[in-house]
């Protein structure tokens, strides 16, 4: 079972967690929901919150729920579970159903956010601050060049973290 934690007593290393174990980012309602697999993102402390930063383009179909609802979830999973997020990062639920094709089981918050049987960690996310990246904001021009050839720069959301369940944390 998970245990509630506070973000505080996060002691994975996030370039780890985000850059190589990857997430799932998943925006909706029991009934109306999406998720999609990431490999970029941010934890830390902003606005003296702590917060979860994750980045969406806008042809994702994840995009349109991100947008609609107010709260997001990041999922986390071990290794045994990598072809899920395989499967969750090269498909899309326009055109799959992801649930059926990788075993997922969605679980609710309290608050009505989905995440996962078999995540082993969750960050539960309120949404307090979103904005599309740009072009002529980027510094280092080759950066831009690489990663958006189609101009598809990602909007990015700022979630303060309210909820951290684990199943690897004693909490305090």
């Amino acid at each position: 079972m998970f245990e509630k934690v506070s973000p505080y007593d996060l002691n994975d290393n996030v370039f780890k967690l985000i850059g190589k174990d990857w997430m799932l980012i998943t925006a909706g309602t029991m009934d109306d929901f999406n998720m999609m697999t990431a490999s970029w993102g941010h934890l830390g402390i902003m606005w003296n919150l702590p917060v979860a930063v994750c980045y969406i383009r806008p042809q994702r179909y994840t995009f349109g729920f991100a947008n609609k609802y107010n709260d997001y979830t990041l999922s986390f999973f071990d290794e045994s579970h990598r072809d899920i997020l395989h499967f969750c990062g090269t498909k899309s639920g326009r055109d799959f159903n992801k649930l059926k094709e990788t075993g997922l089981v969605p679980v609710e918050t309290e608050a009505g956010n989905i995440y996962y049987e078999q995540a082993s960690l969750v960050l539960e996310c309120r949404k307090i601050y979103q904005d599309d990246m740009r072009e002529d904001n980027f510094i280092r021009k080759e950066i831009s060049d690489k990663n958006y050839p189609k101009k598809d720069f990602h909007r990015f959301f700022f979630g303060e973290i309210v909820n951290v369940f684990s199943r690897s944390i004693q909490p305090r």
